[in-house]
Order: C-alpha cells, then structure tokens, then sequence
C-alpha cells in the first residue's frame, strides 16, 4: 500500500471539464495545429457539440469514435460523457473485419469518423442500425462551434456510477473484448495517478503523440490535462521531427509515450540539436522500458523518464515511479494509494508468493473495471474472488516496487498494442494455399515485441511471402501485420495434439523492414503547429 496521499477526485470527468473551465476560463486548454482552445472554448465546444448530438442519443447509449488524433477526438470523448453516454474510441486504421464484430457488441446508437476513412461505413452502419456522421460534412468542426454563444451547463450531467468509456482490447479468441469503464474508476485513477505523480495545477503544458483512442492517452494526456487545468498540445500522429518541434514551440513540460518513441527520438538525426529544456518529466507505460533506452534519454535530454504499468481493465494506471521518493530504474514502481498489488503461484492462483518470487500479478481497487460487455464468464474468470488477474509476470520486492517479467499468456505486445495470436491465424487460414497457420511473437528491439507466423501449405501449392502479407495488411491493421512468415511442413504439437508455440524458431528478418507501428497510426499530415 503506498504511503502517498490521495487527493481529492471530481465527481465525473464531465463535471472535471465544466469546473475547470468556471475556474480557468482564459487558460489555454487544447492544441491541435494552428488552433488553440481556452477552456471557456473547450467547454463550449464539448456542449455544443453534445446539444447537436442530442436528439440522437439517449443516456446509456454508446457513440462510436472513429478518429485520428485532432480536437473533434477531444471534444468528442467529453461530449459523450456530458450526454451521459459510453465513449466508444476505435481505431481509425481498422479494416472492416475487425470493425464488424466491434459494432456488433458494442451497438453503438451514433458512429462519427473523418473523411479520410476507407473503410465501407456506410454499409456497415446500415447492417447494424448505426446512425453515421461525417466530420465536417454532417458533423460540425469543432472550430466553427467552440466560439459560439456561450451554452448553460446541462441540467443532467451522469453519476460515478454511470458506464463511461466502453474501450475494446484484442481477445484469446480473436474477437475483441469491450472493457465497460464507469466513471468512479475514472476519476478515482486520475486522482491515484496525482498521488503519485503530481503536477502544477495551471501550469503544465502535456505533448500527445499517441493515438487518443487508446486507454494510455486518455488518462495520462486527455484526462491528466483538464485534470491538472493545464494545456494538451495533440499532434496527429507521432513523427519525431514535430515531436521535437512541438516541444520547443510550446515549451512542454510533460511527455507520456511508450518506449519506442524515446527509441525513435534518439535515433533521429535532428535529436541532437533539439531544444528540450522545457520537460520536467516524460511518463513511460504500455509495454517494457529497456534500460539501456532511459539511461540513454536521460543523459541526452536531462529529463527523468518515469515508468510505469497499467492495462485497460484496470484504470489504467497500476504502479507508477513516484515523483517524490525513490526511484527504481527497471521497476514500473509502486501501487498508488487505494490500491491492493499482489504476486500469486501460477499453479495456485489464491497463493500469494513471498518477496522476490515471480509470478502471475492481480489487482483489487476502486479504479477495476466494471466488467466486459456482453461476456460475463470471461468477466468472472478475469476477476475471480474479487480481483483482477493481469496475465502478466512479476516480482515484488522488499519495498514494495513491481518488477514484470513478461506474459503468462499468448498475448504479443507490440509497442504498446496488445496482439493475439489467434485472430491473425484467422486471416492466414482464410488465404486459399494455406491449411495451418501459428502465429507468435519474438523480441524486438524497437517494438518491445513483433510478430511473426508459420504456415503450412495445401498440397501443391506454392509459398508466397509477399502475398500473405498483403493478405494479411488487407484485414488486419497494421501493427497485427506479421513482419515476416515462414512455409514449414508441419506445425510443433503437444503429445495431446495442441500447438506447442513456444517451440517455433524466431524468423530472421532485415531491421527497419516495416515502418514502427506508432508512426502507422493516423492519417494524413499533421497541421502546422
């Protein structure tokens, strides 16, 4: 249990906004390009755009977002809040296979994406009764309605225990799973997260260069932002050059990204000469932080790089390094305060091991999730006897600092992004010459982890790398894309018949083969800023 105190939680994150915005009305809030909104414009905005959304939405609904990183993605996830309705944040690179089955579970009443989208929605929308809007075309731009006459808050704002975000993580079945959020667990991590990680109220300004559809970026950049009545300066999509820039432009104080940002970064020619005196602290989370990369960070940029480790069932934030106290460089730190860390026996999942024993990590507090939609067996064996387990490996030590040590399960971590083995074996089998797919993964100096895959061919049929590839980039988005797949006679199995995973071969592959999976993410170039 840690020892830091926690402070005060605001009672939804919609109220968060508006009392933000009566105390810090002229404050800079948000920054996509060559726009700035005031909180007194970011409040408008989220109501505004919330009064247009009415008449399509009911409380409890659920709102899709379909969106790269941009003010419409901001001012959206806090307009279906204000609605009292489930944020719904998708990847705008999804193919139409892995939407299908989404929509499906999640029913979401209303879809909004950008033009930029590829994908057949209106189709989609149309088999599953989903109301589409179009950004800029049958939805307004955020800039044409953030300075309109200011708007009285609404009468009905939602409760802690209403449903929040209903955010969806990859499945052991190849069918995602939909995490439901409430807003207790919400504002109760943001508030664990400032226990351990405090900031200067109205004066930091947070950089986001990682897709706000994903949990990380909503609570350590969206949330910890409005939060902190401080300024969030959202890139489009990560690029090292306008990473770079946007710090020394905006004077950032914060950064949260995952490990192969700060890999990308120092690795770009332009680093170097970059003007980074303004950070104070950069957050690390979603997958394994190397050593060698923060040591590397630290003496070049002189800002302290914090690790940490979450996982979307749980708030996300589990353990963080604190800012005040110790350090531990290859730790992912400490629980925060109201939050129960344990280490169990992987034979005995009720045994909690001693001090310096490895196991499997569970999780038991306020900031748990509600539970996965529509799949209440898969919700009961994930929280058994009231705690979450993580499927992940690890270690406490004497002071109560976790250690991972990597997966009990199949699950692929590559640069933040959880990939499951079963759903690309999927797409492989689907492909005419192929009759046994095995997909793994295998370390990764830049991702953390990468994919790869075996297959075994029909008879007669020829092998064809680049083919399958392409096969598999046109169902799947590109971060599930194996970078290199192999033809083997017959796939490794147990005694009992079952595929023995662990035994296939990493495949040898040239570096830099694919681009990193971060910088794939988003459309489009990013405006000026």
């Amino acid at each position: 249990m840690s020892s830091h105190t926690l402070p005060p939680a605001p009672e939804t994150v919609a109220h968060m906004l508006l009392e933000t915005a009566e105390a810090y009305p002229d404050l800079p809030a948000v920054t996509f390009g060559d726009t700035t909104l005031t909180y007194a414009e970011y409040r408008q905005a989220v109501l505004a755009l919330a009064a247009f959304w009415r008449p399509l939405v009911e409380e409890g609904d659920r709102v899709a977002l379909l969106l790269s990183n941009s003010l419409e993605m901001a001012v959206g996830m806090f307009a279906a809040h204000a609605l009292g309705a489930q944020a719904m944040p998708l990847n705008p690179g999804y193919t139409e296979r892995e939407l299908e089955p989404i929509l499906a579970d999640g029913s979401p009443c209303l879809l909004v994406h950008e033009r930029a989208i590829t994908t057949d929605l209106e189709d989609l929308c149309g088999r599953h009764g989903i109301v589409r809007l179009v950004v800029g075309q049958s939805s307004p731009l955020v800039q044409d309605i953030a300075k309109g006459q200011p708007l009285p808050n609404p009468e009905k704002l939602p409760t802690r225990e209403m449903l929040a975000t209903l955010q969806y993580t990859g499945g052991t079945t190849g069918i995602s799973k939909g995490v439901d959020i409430t807003h207790r667990q919400l504002v109760t991590n943001l508030a664990q997260r400032e226990a351990l990680l405090p900031t200067k109220r109205a004066g930091e300004v947070m950089l986001c260069s990682m897709p706000l559809f994903h949990v990380s970026a909503v609570a350590m950049c969206l949330h910890l932002t409005c939060y902190a009545a401080s300024h969030l300066v959202i890139l489009s999509r990560y690029r090292p050059d306008w990473v770079l820039q946007a710090i020394a432009k905006h004077r950032v104080t914060l950064m949260s990204a995952a490990p192969t940002i700060f890999h990308s970064l120092l690795a770009y020619e332009g680093f170097e000469d970059a003007e980074l005196s303004s950070l104070r602290y950069c957050y690390s989370g979603a997958a394994p932080l190397p050593e060698a990369t923060l040591n590397r960070w630290e003496a070049a940029s002189g800002c302290v790089i914090l690790e940490g480790y979450g996982m979307t069932e749980a708030g996300p934030v589990m353990a963080f390094n604190p800012i005040r106290g110790m350090r531990k460089v290859g730790s992912v730190g400490i629980a925060p305060p109201g939050t129960e860390l344990q280490v169990v026996s992987l034979e005995d999942r009720t045994r909690v091991l001693p001090v310096g024993e490895t196991g499997e990590i569970r999780v038991r507090g306020p900031h748990v999730m509600a539970g996965y939609r529509n799949k209440p067996e898969l919700t009961r064996e994930a929280m058994a006897d009231g705690w979450l387990y993580s499927g992940d490996l690890g270690r406490l030590d004497e002071d109560g600092y976790l250690f991972i040590r990597g997966r009990s399960s199949e699950v692929i971590n590559v640069g933040g992004y959880g990939v499951y083995p079963r759903e690309i074996e999927q797409v492989l089998l689907e492909y005419p010459a192929v009759s046994d797919a095995a997909v793994f993964g295998v370390a990764d100096s830049y991702y953390g982890e990468a994919v790869q895959a075996y297959v075994v061919l029909k008879p007669g049929q020829e092998f064809d790398e680049q083919a399958l590839i392409g096969h598999c980039r046109a169902n799947l988005v590109g971060y599930k894309v194996p970078n290199a797949i192999r033809a083997i006679d017959e796939l490794p199995k147990t005694r009992v018949g079952k595929l023995a995973r662990r035994q296939l071969e990493p495949i040898s592959v040239p570096r830099n083969r694919n681009k990193p999976a971060l910088e794939a993410v988003g459309s489009g170039e990013h405006p000026k800023s």
